[in-house]
């Protein structure tokens, strides 16, 4: 086998490389030129937020809308925070705390012509993980001091598209209820869904390499930038996801090509190759921080529509992006267990050189491998950032734990075990937050990790091996 790349493809290699990164510093600079979606919030396991719509009373938007936000008792302490309305009349203000908030409306602010129905005064209660909205109505007649409104003067959570949607108690230190279970076991099996496009790729990159490619969470927040930056070009999710994992999947043989497959020549040992992909992690997320900041990226501004089905309460969205993965997640098995490329593949993770000596093409394989497993995971962080109601520069990193969690349980370096892995992981982070705060929920899935792994260290699908 060649030790160098033919020059007519070494320099292939290298235009694209130049292409998408041209690219991305384009697109960068167009996106930060342009102004950001405003008024937007994600709820965390360490923030909630307060939001609310005001529209005039034909119905459109009250743009400039000065809005302040005070904590209240144990809270007051906190500095306020004040916002405007943006064209839309959306506003958002995100808070570290849960309790009491108080949320005034400047009346001087309001469009000519339009008054408070009620007071300018709401009393909001904020939990983390949730969204609590905060509602204004207006009229075109004067009201007087006592006006009283059907919306009354206290708002409480409300649920936002996403994994959030769900009952407010559902974060944590509620009470049990079947119904929350249910609801709970389905945001399970979502994350479960998404968490396995991404691990396939990555247990199937060690199971050919012996690379734990710590760059491969980067991978999910690309997925979701491209998704960000191409849905305002085209204002259409499907063909946004068509270009999404067409660019990935160029990513992923580029990435083998000029990269890794020169590492893998010159022999570096495993170590070396990890070090280097931890590098490569920190170079692309300083690069999404430099050129999109650290906002959320809304792919889609819009208000998804919520569908209950058979008692489950989800966004549209996440019902489509369960079916995609799903879809491909059984695309994927059919293709490594009856296909004679997938028992190349598989053929390539268990024995190297016995593969090689049969006259199997090892580089083609893993460069294959390169190229789906980073599609597969582009789009899992497009899908991410939909069910998520935006991405951000470190998204993939926070799933970085969870995608070496699933694919770790599973069985580290088989497809199968990835999936069946991450269907584990999500079910446990989603079902431990019905008992657990959500800043602990992360914790009880990596409980059953190290549980499993010390009654079966190779992993629910490995093979133990034999030392010495």
């Amino acid at each position: 086998m060649d030790s160098t790349l033919p020059g007519a493809r070494r320099h292939l290699a290298h235009l694209l490389t130049l292409l998408i990164v041209a690219a991305i510093a384009l697109l960068g600079l167009v996106a930060t030129s342009a102004p950001a979606v405003a008024n937007t919030c994600t709820p965390n396991s360490t923030t909630a937020c307060i939001q609310g719509t005001i529209k005039t009373s034909e119905g459109e938007g009250a743009e400039g809308v000065e809005i302040t936000i005070r904590g209240e008792g144990d809270l007051a302490s906190l500095p306020e925070q004040t916002t405007q309305t943006g064209a839309d009349g959306r506003w958002a203000v995100a808070v570290e705390d849960s309790g009491q908030f108080t949320v005034t409306v400047n009346a001087e602010t309001l469009p000519e012509g339009q008054y408070l129905r009620a007071t300018d005064t709401r009393t909001v209660t904020t939990q983390l993980h949730t969204a609590s909205s905060a509602l204004f109505p207006l009229t075109d007649e004067p009201q007087g001091n006592g006006a009283t409104t059907d919306d009354g003067a206290t708002a409480t959570p409300s649920p936002v598209p996403g994994p959030e949607v769900q009952a407010p108690e559902a974060n944590g230190g509620g009470d049990f209820s079947w119904s929350r279970l249910w609801q709970q076991s389905a945001s399970g099996l979502r994350m479960g869904l998404l968490l396995a496009l991404g691990a396939v790729g990555l247990s199937l990159v060690y199971g050919t390499t012996g690379l734990s490619n710590f760059a491969h969470a980067e991978m999910l927040s690309m997925g979701g930038i491209f998704a960000y930056l191409f849905m305002q070009v085209t204002g259409n999710i499907w063909v946004t996801g068509v270009i999404v994992v067409a660019l990935m999947l160029a990513v992923g043989w580029v990435q083998d090509a000029v990269l890794w497959k020169p590492l893998r020549v010159r022999r570096l040992s495993l170590i070396q190759m990890m070090i280097v992909s931890i590098g490569f992690s920190i170079l692309l997320q300083n690069l999404f921080q430099f050129f999109f900041g650290a906002n959320i990226l809304r792919i889609d501004p819009s208000t998804p529509a919520v569908v209950t089905i058979a008692g489950v309460r989800l966004t549209v969205q996440s019902y489509v992006a369960m079916g995609i993965a799903l879809a491909l997640i059984i695309g994927v098995g059919i293709v490594m267990k009856y296909t004679r490329f997938g028992r190349a593949m598989r053929a390539v993770a268990d024995n190297r050189p016995l593969a090689e000596a049969s006259g199997i093409d090892v580089s083609r394989v893993i460069r294959a491998v390169w190229t789906v497993g980073v599609g597969l995971a582009g789009l899992s962080g497009m899908l991410f950032g939909l069910i998520l109601n935006g991405i951000a520069w470190n998204t993939g990193w926070h799933f970085l734990l969870l995608l070496f969690a699933a694919v770790i349980l599973g069985g580290i370096g088989t497809a199968f075990g990835a999936i069946v892995g991450s269907l584990l992981i999500g079910m446990t982070v989603e079902l431990a937050n019905i008992w657990l705060p959500g800043d602990l929920k992360h914790a009880a899935a990596l409980g059953i990790l190290i549980v499993v792994l010390l009654l079966r260290p190779q992993g629910l699908f490995g093979r133990r091996e034999r030392i010495g």
